[in-house]
């Protein structure tokens, strides 16, 4: 069973970054930080084409939310000494190809900056705080279950096309955990990626290393561009990131206090948005890579894996440019796989903790499947819809001894 916040957090003596840090936890920063670049800097990309940006512009976008991806996570992560991993909204940088088009650049990022005082403001408010102290732990890890029960089917999606190059990476994964179990998902990504060289799949374009220069644009606010944008990014924002991330926190044993992580990733927002940032905000499935056992053993130890991913972002955000076109050049199922694989250990932690009392079984059943299930309603995400769901049963249906 993990520790308790004030397990993790007091400390008799000042532990070391370097000293807690090991080759699991590396290669846990490393997938998080893949996980979260591969499968959304291209979102990113056609959202700026959309707005008709120019190529420096989206450089800057993606060098902004690198650096404050990277300032906030080895903050708040040394700091509370928790694998605190903040990244940008995958689903608000979907939001941005449709709403982007026709609102001229500066108005939007006006919207960026009041996205970002309402983030500072759930912070500052102790509703977040209430609620996650009050959510139950059953519930908390079928929610945890359900978002990464996603990732772990799409490894099974990419294996039709695939069939190969997963299936290598699986073998290579379980003899890993026969043999060399803290280096297992280590040991995927290196069988996988030799393999996708081999095979021709792994064609990374010429590219020119050279350094970003962020650009700056002077804000601008209309009431319709913050209604279209501000409020939309804001809602997906919270119930898509923010309220899941510190769900997987809580499942896992972190329980930190909501309003320093907010707030501070509030702040950034609104720092970096006239470079381009829609917003930051804390992980989930990026963040479950680092909080769960396959990153370390001892839960003490694991902030150093969101250190590691932090430093990951800060070398993106110098050459977020040239990076941006290597990402996309990755194999998508190689990348899915990985991912897939280093989440097992949580997915199987979650699902154990979502059933490990029979009276509390049935409604995080409930919340697991909804999760799961990728259901969306009026543009609000699955895990916000199984949260909602799984607090009204246990409301409707309290668990008796």
């Amino acid at each position: 069973m993990p520790p308790n916040n004030s397990q993790i957090t007091r400390t008799t003596t000042p532990s070391s970054p370097l000293r807690d840090s090991s080759a699991s936890t590396f290669t846990a920063g490393f997938i998080a930080m893949l996980t979260g670049y591969s499968s959304s800097v291209v979102l990113m990309i056609q959202a700026g084409q959309a707005a008709s940006l120019t190529p420096a512009q989206i450089a800057s976008w993606i060098w902004a939310l690198s650096l404050g991806m990277a300032v906030c996570t080895i903050a708040l992560s040394l700091r509370y000494r928790m694998p605190l991993v903040v990244v940008w909204s995958t689903p608000g940088a979907a939001l941005l190809i449709t709403s982007l088009p026709g609102v001229t650049y500066s108005d939007a990022i006006g919207a960026f900056m009041v996205c970002g005082l309402m983030l500072l403001l759930s912070g500052v408010s102790t509703t977040v705080a209430r609620l996650m102290r009050w959510l139950p732990a059953s519930l908390a890890a079928a929610l945890l279950a359900g978002i990464l029960f996603r990732i772990g089917s799409q490894m099974l999606e990419a294996a039709q096309d695939q069939i190969g190059l997963v299936l290598l990476m699986l073998a290579s994964y379980l003899v890993g955990k026969r043999w060399l179990a803290r280096y297992a998902v280590l040991l995927a990504l290196a069988a996988g990626t030799l393999t996708a060289w081999l095979t021709g799949m792994l064609d990374i374009p010429a590219v020119h290393w050279q350094l970003t220069r962020p650009v700056w644009t002077a804000p601008t606010w209309s009431l319709e561009t913050i209604i279209s944008i501000s409020l939309p990014l804001y809602i997906v924002a919270m119930t898509s990131q923010n309220l899941p991330g510190l769900a997987i926190l809580k499942s896992d044993g972190y329980e930190p206090n909501p309003a320093p992580l907010l707030s501070l990733t509030g702040i950034a927002s609104v720092v970096l948005a006239p470079f381009g940032s829609h917003g930051i905000n804390l992980a989930a499935i990026s963040a479950a890579v680092c909080t769960g056992a396959e990153a370390h053993p001892d839960p003490g130890r694991r902030y150093t894996a969101a250190l590691w991913c932090g430093i990951f972002f800060a070398v993106i955000a110098l050459f977020s440019g040239t990076l941006a076109i290597i990402f996309m050049a990755l194999p998508q199922v190689l990348v899915i796989t990985i991912a897939a694989l280093a989440l097992l250990g949580s997915i199987a932690g979650g699902l154990a903790k979502a059933m490990e009392l029979p009276r509390e079984r049935e409604v995080a059943l409930l919340v697991f499947l909804i999760t799961a299930s990728g259901f969306t309603l009026f543009s609000i995400g699955a895990a916000f819809w199984g949260l909602v769901a799984g607090l009204l049963a246990w409301w409707l249906l309290p668990p008796r001894a």
